[in-house]
């Protein structure tokens, strides 16, 4: 009431305003606007007008606009959230983190995923995050070498001949015997020169490459950005460059397996070895591989088309995923920081004690890796 009534003494003073100047209209016009301004603030806030009206307005006092309570609004959600009921990787099957293991429960777990073994020669799928070499402090596959000697019944030590790098899972292959390794080491050294791929990795990339298969070629170098020393491409390197070894010229056999909306299951076939090289090259074809945190950041997107970023500028950082893929994979972008990398080891060519044979290892995927294919709906093939 006591606001209506103001409102009504500012319509009073407009009129008396008009008769006694006429010629100041623009100023009535903006008096009958404050009047009818008031008369909209004061339904909304009835504390208003009782306030203005008050003669107890001291600096304590708080404003007209907070006496009334505020109306709850939700907030604000970005990117997917995981519905009730819907299971990621994460929970089933499981991602093993291998720094949560204690040294027996590591022993076990690579006992029970032994996939060959004949002779002097063994072969295990590790688990991603485990570590080839490292300090004495650290878990290791060489650290852990003596108790998988004893747990396999070897009656000499083991040594590593071949194993997939800390960042992904798949093939260890060991020996007893430095005789039969170096004829291992032969015929991979042989195999490089005719071009022919050992190792085969299969890979779930972000983005299909185009075309569906040939080679990456490029030159690879190590550089420091930042705090960081990271891999980066050299497109053209200098024929001084590659003498001096500041730079390698790399090159990976790469084909799509299956694609689906945006996704693919790649094989990978590193032609040369270079740290991280596999990533890089996936990043080459604007692909990142999934689970990968240090270079995907380097595919960007320019209205919804992939571009590669200045390798200065794209520090690492926690993998970004589109909504439509978080959404099939039961995941939020607050958890990607868990995402394991999707880079397994699946294929190893050893040389067979018969003449000009050969002998495929195989390790199948980690079970994480074949439900992510199921949620994103790949399949792989059995002569994958």
């Amino acid at each position: 009431a006591a606001a209506v009534g103001r409102a009504n003494e500012l319509g009073a003073l407009v009129q008396c305003w008009d008769k006694r100047t006429s010629g100041m209209s623009h100023i009535s016009k903006r008096l009958e606007v404050a009047s009818r301004t008031w008369l909209v603030l004061a339904k909304h806030w009835p504390s208003l007008g009782v306030l203005c009206n008050s003669s107890c307005r001291t600096s304590k006092t708080k404003a007209w606009y907070r006496l009334e309570p505020e109306p709850k609004m939700a907030p604000i959600q970005t990117g997917v959230r995981v519905r009730k009921g819907e299971i990621s990787i994460l929970r089933d099957p499981g991602v093993v983190v291998v720094e949560k293991l204690t040294r027996e429960e590591l022993v076990e777990l690579l006992v029970s995923n032994v996939v060959y073994k004949k002779g002097v020669l063994v072969a295990i799928s590790k688990p991603q995050g485990l570590l080839v070499t490292g300090r004495q402090d650290e878990l290791t596959l060489m650290s852990l070498l003596p108790n998988l000697c004893q747990q396999l019944g070897f009656s000499e030590p083991l040594h590593v001949v071949k194993a997939a790098p800390k960042e992904s899972s798949g093939l260890a292959l060991l020996s007893t015997c430095h005789k039969t390794t170096k004829h291992v080491e032969e015929f991979f050294a042989l195999c490089r020169r005719k071009k022919k791929p050992v190792a085969t990795y299969c890979a779930v990339t972000v983005g299909v490459p185009d075309p569906p298969e040939g080679d990456i070629i490029t030159g690879l170098k190590l550089q420091q950005i930042g705090e960081l020393q990271l891999v980066v491409p050299v497109k053209d390197p200098s024929h001084g460059s590659l003498e001096r070894k500041e730079v390698k010229k790399t090159m990976s056999r790469y084909r799509v397996l299956d694609a689906n909306e945006g996704c693919a299951l790649v094989q990978l076939q590193p032609m040369t070895a270079f740290q991280s090289q596999l990533l890089v090259h996936a990043t080459l074809k604007l692909c990142p591989v999934l689970g990968d945190h240090v270079y995907s950041a380097r595919v960007g997107k320019v209205l919804g088309e992939p571009i590669f970023m200045p390798v200065e500028t794209a520090q690492p950082r926690t993998q970004f995923l589109e909504d439509r893929i978080l959404r099939k994979m039961h995941f939020a972008q607050q958890q990607m920081h868990q995402m394991p990398l999707h880079l397994h080891l699946h294929q190893l060519l050893i040389p067979s004690d018969r003449p000009r044979d050969t002998i495929t290892l195989t390790a199948p995927p980690p079970p994480y890796f074949l439900q992510t294919l199921q949620f994103l709906g790949l399949t792989m093939k059995e002569e994958a």
